[in-house]
């Protein structure tokens, strides 16, 4: 019914944004850990969504890729797994991360999500596996890798420089980007500057 939403970020609570678009304010329950290193309040976005209707309420699930929101369907698709236990999932594991622990039965990695056991994730292997292919998970994968490699490219000489430092500091290169991207550059701001408003972003 609704493919996405464009509009403000108003405000990110523990388990939702508010999205503003053209005068209404949107509930969106969205995977928080995308959102922490990605989303702030007055940050234009584009929200991928998924509306679910129950008998008592509609409830709006929110994603920033079109991969992550066609994951959630596909986890959906498992009996026992309502949207609120795929969320977790993907609150604990990236799309990418998940095609590859189902297709190599890999029962450990998928239990760490958020109240997904041992005995749900033997499910979700069984259920999923046929529906998933290795040689597109790996294209996916490359595409989502060309796509940081890009974004990196795009960025100036102090940034990358602070990229680096964050990523020798042990950070992922993905939240080490997400990082400096979210830290408006002054006239007077050098690297080590950069880096510790980046830092803060990273918590």
């Amino acid at each position: 019914m609704i493919a996405y939403i464009k509009g403000t970020v108003e405000e990110i609570l523990e388990d939702r944004i508010i999205l503003e678009a053209q005068n209404m304010g949107y509930n969106i329950f969205m995977p928080m850990a995308s959102v922490d290193s990605v989303l702030y309040a007055g940050k234009e976005a584009k929200i991928y969504t998924y509306l679910n209707v129950r008998e008592d309420a509609m409830q709006l699930f929110g994603f920033l890729t079109r991969d992550d929101l066609n994951t959630f369907k596909l986890l959906l698709s498992v009996n026992g797994i309502g949207p609120k236990a795929a969320l977790g999932i993907l609150s604990g594991l990236s799309a990418d991360e998940l095609r590859f622990a189902v297709l190599a039965d890999d029962v450990k990695t998928i239990s760490k999500a958020p109240g997904i056991g041992k005995k749900t994730a033997q499910k979700l292997i069984l259920e999923l596996k046929d529906k998933l292919d290795l040689q597109e998970a790996f294209q996916l994968k490359s595409q989502h890798v060309q796509e940081a490699d890009s974004d990196l490219a795009d960025l100036s000489d102090m940034r990358k420089e602070a990229v680096e430092a964050l990523a020798a500091l042990g950070y992922s290169g993905a939240d080490a980007l997400r990082a400096v991207k979210k830290v408006e550059l002054t006239a007077d701001m050098n690297v080590e500057a950069l880096l510790k408003a980046a830092l803060k972003n990273m918590f």
